[in-house]
């Protein structure tokens, strides 16, 4: 584990809220020299604690608002069949989030369509085509309560 200071932390808070600001604004508000900010932002990305920037967009401007929680069981838990099944799922672009959990299921996926007819239909052409499943539960989201991707630094 990579040690961060208060400062790291807070700047990391930051760039999780708005990743867009500018150096000088991020100084500014940490009280320190852009150069500073800067030198931090770089080590950090070296290090890897910063993965990656990203655009977050609006589920329902591109119609993809209709959440799913699929459950997934494999018909027999070997590890061919555990690799299989994660090497397709890779390649759905409507599942956004792949889970291997314990308990009753093997797997968790969170999935964005633009419908139930939509859900249906990549049910029936994708998801269940994938060899091995045997069983799946579907819940479908109501409403949205929280929704962050930002990961807590502080509690």
């Amino acid at each position: 584990m990579i040690t961060l200071d208060e400062t790291d932390l807070q700047l990391l808070d930051m760039l999780q809220e708005d990743g867009k600001k500018t150096i000088k604004e991020y100084a500014l508000k940490l009280g320190l020299s852009a150069t500073a900010v800067y030198e931090r932002i770089k080590r950090l990305e070296k290090q890897e604690v910063i993965a990656k920037y990203v655009a977050l967009l609006d589920k329902t401007k591109v119609g993809r608002n209709f959440a799913v929680f699929c459950h997934v069981r494999l018909s027999q838990h070997i590890k061919e069949n555990v690799l299989q099944f994660e090497k397709e799922v890779l390649k759905l672009a409507e599942v956004v989030e792949c889970y291997h959990i314990g308990g009753d299921y093997d797997y968790i996926l969170k999935i964005h369509v633009g419908d139930m007819e939509a859900y249906r239909e990549f049910m029936v052409t994708k998801l269940t085509a994938i060899k091995n499943i045997g069983s799946t539960q579907s819940s479908f989201v109501i409403s949205e309560v929280k929704y962050t991707t930002a990961v807590p630094l502080v509690s």
